[in-house]
């Protein structure tokens, strides 16, 4: 069995910044990972936020609780994420699940589909 490496703020910014129009910005002193005007991870005050699919989130709020928190601002609800609680490779996933929260299905789907295949890369605009 692999030895499991903890997660990071750096190993968020290596993947963050990966991501196709993803850049870092620096709001209040604190880093912010955009894509445009639109925000899919943060640091806050030492802790990290990232923008979730609602209803996963929702389950990670129930089953891991330690580890996922929430974080309300006015109407929305994020995920307040205790890094050295994951390892890197759930880490990448969460990112790139916020990450694709805020750009096109077009542009989200072909870099999804390269780590579940399960994911249609051509699934025409009928799901945008």
């Amino acid at each position: 069995m692999g030895r499991r490496t903890i997660a990071t703020f750096d190993d968020l910014r290596r993947l963050a910044v990966a991501l196709p129009g993803a850049e870092e910005l620096t709001y209040r002193g604190e880093p912010w990972f955009n894509v445009g005007r639109k925000t899919f991870a943060l640091g806050q005050r030492d802790r990290t936020i990232l923008k979730l699919e609602r209803g996963h989130q929702d389950f990670l709020f129930e089953v891991r609780p330690d580890t996922f928190q929430k974080f309300t601002f006015g109407p929305n609800v994020w995920s307040y994420v205790v890094l050295e609680d994951l390892d890197e490779a759930e880490l990448a996933d969460l990112v790139r699940e916020a990450w694709a929260m805020v750009v096109p299905k077009r542009i989200s789907r072909p870099v999804l589909a390269q780590y579940n295949p399960l994911i249609p890369v051509n699934a025409g605009t009928q799901m945008e």
